[in-house]
């Protein structure tokens, strides 16, 4: 049994929390009873924050990678490889991501081949969809037959560029865990007590891995995973099996009847669908399989990059909802000034016009695609600025519990009812070191003071 005093719980001040067997039993005043007690100091007392996609193995393995999302410019990209190649022994793998890009699109194996001669190194795009390799990971991983995904010349010689490639370049290179320590620990820093992990490449030996990470305590979070495949829950629960990905290309998109096909498949293992889809061209695609096929109630529209108005109205029609991104608009958003059409600018990872219309809306970070930092995440949905400070489809601004309200679904029902701290609720908790008003007119990480899972404390600051 546990105690939290003097918390702020939904909009009432100086109110007692009584814990026991990972539930909230009583709320009141004057509580008393054996066990910790956590003193709030008047703080708000909420639901764990739950990130409805996310990408934990790339997360995890990007600890040991050479981050370039950040980057403007090629030579700093140059720099970086060259400096991680000098810190490595020869043969030595080099794992670079986030490339913007305008600038992955220039790059092929022999420019790899410069910058680092003496190192398989594989770099991977902003989207996770492109990898490029230099001719010594080449040398390693192209043994035998290759996949249609990895680009050839006209001559027929492979130029390094491979979309959607990540199956089998782990296949390829021999796939270990990484370490999810770090990441459990950091989503414990903000208050996110559950996670979606939103990958079509979970694998049965993926999800193995993850559900040992939970029960090792590396995880801590309550996890659902996607797949693209068949997937079974565990016995002892580590995670719960959520809808089927399908992955969408703009390069190369599905066939209507395929498409079809596999939300079906969906259906017979008894599961929703979830479409990556950020492109118009993939939307229509999208609207178009569920009117075949039909939608069901958890059917979800991941990312939802680009959202023209007219279809909106056929989006709440087939009852979908759409898990979106609203960091990308600070993180992003002078990138999508200089590249996306002025026409379609408005259009871009809506909000507003999409919860006017009834649709369900949840928040995610697309992490490592997008930093974890629900909190500037909300701050970006409030006011649709960019890292420049420029304002960017102003119209789908949200107010700030709105925003707040897009992490608070349950994680198998983004978009829906908010949870709420009230007796028999699980104790997922978020406490915050002020009053939630006070939080919201500024959200920032660092009010976060503890988090919570099923009664545990799994986060508490200093």
């Amino acid at each position: 049994m546990s105690l939290i005093c003097n918390a702020e719980v939904e909009g009432i001040l100086g109110l007692d929390v009584r814990i026991e067997a990972g539930v909230v039993v009583e709320i009141g005043r004057g509580l008393r009873g054996a066990g910790e007690a956590v003193d709030a100091g008047g703080g708000a007392l909420i639901p764990g924050l739950v990130d409805h996609h996310c990408h934990l193995f790339a997360a995890a393995a990007q600890a040991d990678s050479v981050r370039l999302d950040d980057v403007a410019a090629l030579d700093e990209v140059v720099r970086r490889i060259r400096a991680a190649a000098a810190s490595r022994p020869a043969g030595g793998w080099i794992r670079a991501t986030g490339c913007p890009g305008r600038l992955a699109e220039t790059l092929d194996r022999e420019a790899l081949d410069a910058w680092a001669p003496k190192n398989p190194l594989r770099l991977q795009d902003q989207t996770g969809g492109l990898w490029l390799l230099n001719s010594a990971a080449l040398a390693l991983v192209a043994r035998g037959e290759v996949p249609e995904c990895a680009e050839r010349a006209p001559g027929g010689e492979l130029t390094g560029r491979m979309w959607r490639g990540d199956a089998w370049l782990g296949a390829q290179i021999g796939e270990v865990a990484p370490p999810f320590g770090p990441v459990g620990r950091r989503l414990a820093t903000l208050g996110i007590t559950a996670v979606t992990d939103a990958s079509a490449t979970t694998t049965l030996a993926r999800a193995a891995l993850l559900a040992q990470a939970v029960r090792d305590g590396a995880l801590p979070q309550r996890l659902m995973l996607m797949s693209a495949g068949a997937l079974m829950p565990p016995e002892d629960a580590t995670f719960a099996v959520g809808p089927v990905k399908i992955l969408l290309d703009d390069r190369d998109l599905l066939p209507l009847d395929e498409f079809v096909a596999r939300i079906a498949m969906a259906r017979r293992w008894g599961r929703v669908v979830a479409v990556h889809c950020v492109t118009a061209g993939e939307l229509a695609l999208t609207l178009a399989a569920f009117a075949a096929a039909g939608s069901r109630a958890g059917d979800r529209i991941e990312h939802g990059g680009v959202i023209p108005q007219a279809a909106i109205e056929e989006v709440r029609a087939l009852g979908l909802t759409v898990v979106t991104q609203p960091g990308f608009i600070h993180e992003r958003g002078e990138r999508y000034f200089s590249e996306v059409d002025a026409g379609e600018q408005d259009d871009l990872y809506r909000c507003a016009s999409l919860l006017a219309a009834g649709i369900g809306v949840a928040g995610s970070s697309d992490a490592p695609y997008g930093r974890w930092d629900c909190w500037a995440a909300m701050h970006a949905a409030v006011s649709r600025r960019t890292a420049a400070g420029r304002l960017l489809a102003a119209a789908e601004c949200v107010s700030p519990r709105a925003a707040l309200n897009l992490y608070l679904g349950g994680a198998s029902d983004p978009g829906g009812p908010v949870r709420r701290v009230l007796p028999g609720a699980a104790a997922d908790l978020c406490l915050l070191d002020r009053p939630l008003r006070d939080v919201l007119a500024a959200p920032q990480a660092e009010y976060v003071a503890m988090t919570m899972i099923a009664g545990n404390i799994v986060y508490q600051r200093g």
